[in-house]
């Protein structure tokens, strides 16, 4: 599985070269992988706001089929990745938990668009995170994060349960693997730059 090599010294500090910067915010419901994306892709080490998780959330956090997970992001994720010689991507990756979703508010400022994390295991979690897209007027692109116990689905149901319109991108993913994420948020880039350039066209 590949892995960023965070501690190559060229890594750690921007190119010269680079003169474009993109912002994009990593979303989705509670346990579904952002932290996990945004470490898997960030060449640098990445910033995480994780705390454990304690009997306070109990009745709070539902861990239904989470049993391996110890903590939770409270504030954000943040993490770099250079997509060529002149591009920089960060990466925001946001609580997924309904009490922390005023820190949408800031992430979101300068965003070109929001990557939107999916678990088919738990799909029905990511119908209010669809819902609070709808009013912040961003492209946005779904990743449907493949657990080693998913079920997988045709990209027809997929799109129907998550009444996506049919230009939304619709990617899998394994947020573990480097590559596999960031192909995922090259679609998400690729497809927010086609809005741009439609939009000046009008």
């Amino acid at each position: 599985m590949d892995s960023a090599d965070n501690s190559a010294p060229e890594r750690r500090y921007l190119a010269p070269t680079v003169d474009q910067a993109l912002k994009i915010l990593v979303v989705g419901s509670f346990g579904v992988g952002k932290t996990t994306l945004v470490g898997s892709v960030s060449e640098i080490d990445p910033l995480r706001t994780e705390e454990t998780i304690t009997q306070a959330s109990t009745g709070v956090d539902d861990l239904t089929g989470l049993s391996g997970k110890t903590a939770t992001t409270v504030a954000m994720d943040f993490g770099r990745i250079t997509l060529s010689s002149r591009m920089v991507l960060y990466l925001f990756g946001t609580p997924g938990q309904r009490r922390f979703w005023d820190l949408w508010e800031g992430l979101v400022i300068g965003s070109i668009g929001l990557l939107v994390l999916v678990d088919t295991r738990r799909i029905e979690d990511s119908f209010e995170i669809l819902d609070q897209l709808d009013v912040r007027s961003l492209p946005f692109a779904v990743a449907i994060n493949q657990f080693p116990d998913s079920a997988h689905y045709s990209e027809a149901d997929l799109r129907e349960a998550l009444d996506l319109l049919p230009e939304t991108p619709l990617v899998h993913v394994d947020a573990r693997d480097r590559h596999s994420s960031t192909q995922a948020l090259i679609s998400l880039v690729e497809y927010a730059a086609r809005i741009k350039a439609q939009e000046k066209v009008a």
